[in-house]
């Protein structure tokens, strides 16, 4: 009967009837339908149908993995260790995965067990890391090779499968989404409730390596490119941004392709990283404003496929649900 009583609030809200859909949703939550709850807690992050309320949604997710949602569960072992609409509680977070895991089994025990293998302490930060060598100074670009293990790279990579598409721009004249300009490849952003503790753990480390708050860090971007598929040379600072994008961080997920280096322009720099190699390097000047010797390309993949993220690291903390980018 939820089921239907979902099926028939997408309806509702197709048809502009907003009120009614939530009215649906809400009954089905109070008589203790699960699906329902998570439903609301959904609405509650996105700020549609609903208001934005991180904290409400907490609730709600609360009560759907009471109820028996395992993937309520794994949002919120996410967001418990994120801090979202509540102080980040790492400790709390495991607590959390493992009652999910002996509940459940499945995706939260191999989160918990990728977890156990990683060189991490009470707060998810790593124990050590590799030192990073020095490949340019114009701009300022550090290679950490191995960063990742193959295990960390194959949970980054398939993290966000189901949300890959060809990389799109709004266009500003029409409002209409078009392929994107510079990015000819395939795209996906790792939204907070997506962020697993294994990702989060990853996050943790890089925010070491560069000496930066991981709360400075965007959502990681997953790209996907196929033969002939390439990045245009570019700048990866923002137009009207007080909170620029400071530093960017790649990280190369997989080997056994042709091509597909990373190229900086103004210094002639090509790096091809191997599997789990991570890559920063500074957007800005001294004074803040863009380093136009950052601007770089991701050159054509010449055979096999490339896996990537992206990390943008902003000058500040910035609020990962309000996000400008």
């Amino acid at each position: 009967m939820a089921t239907r009583a979902l099926d028939h609030a997408d309806r509702l809200l197709d048809a502009g009837q907003c009120n009614e859909a939530i009215a649906l949703v809400q009954t089905e939550a109070r008589r203790g339908d699960g699906d329902a709850m998570q439903r609301l807690a959904i609405w509650q992050l996105v700020g549609d149908p609903l208001p934005r309320d991180v904290s409400a949604a907490r609730k709600w997710l609360r009560q759907a993995v009471e109820a028996g949602h395992e993937d309520a569960a794994l949002m919120e072992v996410a967001l418990t260790a994120s801090g979202a609409g509540a102080a980040p509680d790492w400790a709390l977070a495991r607590r959390r995965l493992d009652a999910a895991a002996a509940r459940w089994g499945g995706t939260a025990q191999a989160h918990a067990d990728l977890l156990a293998r990683m060189n991490i302490d009470e707060d998810g930060m790593p124990r050590s890391v590799p030192a990073p060598e020095t490949l340019g100074q114009t701009p300022h670009v550090r290679l950490w090779r191995g960063l990742l293990s193959q295990e960390e790279c194959a949970h980054l990579a398939t993290s966000a499968l189901d949300l890959l598409a060809p990389s799109m721009v709004v266009d500003p004249h029409s409002g209409r989404q078009i392929a994107h300009p510079v990015r000819r490849s395939s795209a996906a952003v790792v939204g907070p409730t997506r962020e697993t503790l294994p990702i989060q753990a990853i996050q943790r480390r890089l925010a070491a390596i560069t000496d930066t708050d991981v709360r400075q860090g965007e959502p990681f971007a997953i790209l996907h490119y196929k033969p002939g598929q390439e990045y245009l040379p570019h700048l990866d600072t923002l137009p009207h941004e007080r909170n620029q994008r400071a530093m960017t961080v790649l990280l190369y997920l997989n080997e056994g392709y042709a091509g597909g280096g990373t190229h900086f322009t103004a210094s002639n720099l090509t790096v091809a990283g191997g599997l789990g190699d991570a890559v920063a390097f500074s957007n800005l000047r001294p004074d803040g404003t863009a380093d136009f010797g950052s601007r770089h390309a991701g050159l054509p993949v010449q055979a096999g496929v490339k896996w990537m993220a992206t990390r943008w690291i902003r000058r500040d903390p910035l609020n990962v649900w309000a996000i400008s980018s």
